[in-house]
């Protein structure tokens, strides 16, 4: 069994305000908190990740995901995502100093964890990054603790490479479909969507429709 390594930090924006492009604000809101309780699920599921971190300031949501089996703190400067990362990764390293962190975002529905298992087992010492399916932005980030220094936002990708993290090009699609808008979930659907996600493409509450019977 792989050795267990890694810590995945995961920012999760409270769901009534996230995924602003996905649809009606009811179906974005229920949208969001799948994609997060799938990702996260996913990460608690890989062989390589020892331990999960949440960083959110929604309260009850952040309850919810406790119960997978991840640990949840407040996100004390929300706003500047890098700033969240490099918080929780000094948390982390408060907690688990032995672990290795790495930034995960929270819209990767389709994330199965042997396909997170198999790019932290193939990663180097170095700082690397896995690119969005569109290779434009960052699914995933990972560094030593003193390292660490992650540059998510607009152009990511490029940010990364600039930075000089190593570009993890062989990643599987699981963990590069990221989801911004519906040709995203479509895309992520088609390769398979964990069950929070599953159960509200089922129910039509992706198109704001119920499905007819």
């Amino acid at each position: 069994m792989p050795v267990s390594r890694y810590a995945a930090l995961i920012p999760v924006k409270p769901p009534a305000i996230g995924k602003s492009r996905l649809l009606g604000v009811a179906d974005r809101r229920a949208l969001a908190e799948a994609f997060a309780l799938d990702t996260v699920a996913a990460c608690v599921a890989a062989s390589a990740v020892a331990e999960v971190l949440v960083v959110t300031d929604d309260a009850p949501f952040s309850a919810r995901l406790t119960r997978l089996g991840t640990d949840a703190i407040p996100d004390g400067v929300a706003g500047d995502l890098n700033g969240t990362l490099r918080q929780a990764a000094a948390e982390a390293r408060r907690r688990w100093p032995d672990l290795r962190p790495v930034a995960v975002c929270a819209d990767l529905p389709a994330l199965r964890p042997a396909d997170l298992d198999a790019v932290l087992l193939r990663a180097g010492p170095h700082p690397a990054f896995v690119p969005d399916a569109a290779g434009v932005g960052t699914t995933l980030y990972l560094a030593a603790y003193d390292e660490f220094d992650p540059r998510f936002g607009p152009g990511s990708r490029e940010a990364h490479l600039d930075a000089g993290a190593l570009e993890l090009t062989d990643a599987a699609p699981s963990v590069r479909r990221d989801v911004d808008d519906a040709d995203d979930l479509h895309d992520a659907v088609a390769l398979g969507v964990g069950p929070e996600t599953a159960a509200l493409t089922r129910a039509g509450t992706t198109t704001g429709r119920h499905p007819e019977g």
